[in-house]
């Protein structure tokens, strides 16, 4: 049975129009109150991720927006993966947004190891990438493991040895008492940074950092039927994990560069055609643009300004099914605005020689120029 998606804004018990303050603070009481050193109920670690899931996308003003317009569906469609699936536990998920646990004083591994922070590059693609979808090479710069160090950060054929400032607990504890009894005042060790660990030797090419600034270069394939502002997400792309912690994520921003002759709207893509008037009362054959070439299309006699003709199968594919949308072209019909006293004449003897019926717009059907306008304002 499907599982039903709660609205992120309910989770998070803030209202649609809470701004960015709101929704942080109401994420970080919430998030203490379901950590499983507190809370003791049974589906703490679910909501804990839920909420977190629910923070991720409403604390990003573009993803907020997309899910305010089209909801999970929008998201789903937009490439977006929540970044809770990447941690086993909701302590590392705890500590990749607060840092240290706030509740013991220490971080997520003894050694000191910790996950890489996540990247975003932007590409731009023409609109016949988007139609076909297209391989792309994204050069990023990330900082990369030390191949010294191994990422390690300790020099080769040393390791870790206990830190003698906390004793291996990654914390400095002072203890006061006055007349209102003991209190205990506790902070990350600075020198091991909580880990409870050091380096016996730090690595000469990284500092014991484990890591250095490189360029790494993304392979990525873009599906057809993409849209502007759509990211695709590699995993283990991004920033590389502090003494062999796992990587982090790239994010691949996808804009997609407008295209003079259409206009997209979803799958359906818009043009217009201008046409002189003699031709749109005459009928004619034209060519009309589209992404895969010309195609002819027959313009029958009496063709009004502002007509419209539907090809079908010529607009963008479905992400989800591949489904090609249709080319709405427009018909716009040319009057020309110098004449010479020639042409004026052939013009006067024309209208002259046509019968007013032949104007007459059968609107009570809605086939003339007002039974359009009361669609389009419907």
């Amino acid at each position: 049975m499907a599982t039903t998606e709660r609205d992120y804004y309910e989770i998070l018990g803030v209202a649609r129009d809470a701004d960015e303050a709101e929704i942080k603070r109401a994420f970080r009481r919430l998030a203490r109150e379901l950590h499983p050193d507190v809370s003791e109920a049974p589906d703490a670690e679910q909501r804990f991720r839920e909420l977190a899931e629910a923070y991720e996308v409403l604390s990003d003003s573009e993803r907020r927006a997309t899910y305010d317009r089209f909801g999970h569906a929008g998201l789903r469609r937009g490439g977006f993966e929540p970044t809770v699936a990447d941690f086993g536990s909701v302590s590392d998920l705890f500590a990749a947004f607060f840092g240290d646990d706030l509740f013991t004083g220490r971080t997520r591994r003894a050694d000191g190891a910790s996950r890489g922070g996540d990247v975003q590059a932007v590409v731009e693609i023409d609109l016949e990438d988007a139609l076909t979808g297209v391989a792309l090479s994204v050069p990023v710069e990330v900082a990369l493991p030390c191949e010294r160090c191994d990422g390690r950060g300790a020099a080769p054929g040393t390791g870790l040895r206990t830190c003698t400032s906390c004793n291996g607990a990654g914390v400095l504890r002072r203890v006061s008492r006055n007349v209102f009894g003991q209190f205990v005042q506790q902070r990350t060790c600075p020198e091991c940074r909580g880990a409870g660990q050091v380096l016996t030797s730090p690595c000469e090419s990284c500092g014991g950092e484990g890591r250095l600034a490189g360029t790494r270069t993304l392979e990525i394939e873009v599906p057809p039927g993409v849209e502007d502002g759509q990211r695709i997400r590699v995993r283990g792309g991004g920033h590389a994990g502090v003494r062999g912690g796992a990587s982090g994520d790239a994010f691949v921003v996808l804009r997609v560069r407008p295209d003079p002759r259409f206009v997209r709207d979803g799958d359906d893509l818009h043009t217009a055609v201008r046409i002189p008037m003699t031709d749109a009362a005459l009928g004619t054959t034209l060519r009309v643009p589209t992404l895969g070439g010309e195609l002819e299309l027959e313009i029958p006699p009496g063709t009004q300004p502002g007509d419209l003709r539907v090809v079908r199968g010529q607009g963008m594919p479905s992400l989800h099914t591949g489904r090609r949308g249709d080319l709405y072209v427009r018909l716009d019909v040319a009057i020309p605005r110098t004449l010479t006293d020639e042409q004026r004449e052939l013009v006067r003897r024309l209208a002259a020689s046509i019968d007013p019926d032949a104007y007459r717009a059968d609107d009570e059907e809605g086939d003339g120029f007002l039974g359009r306008l009361r669609r389009a304002l419907r």
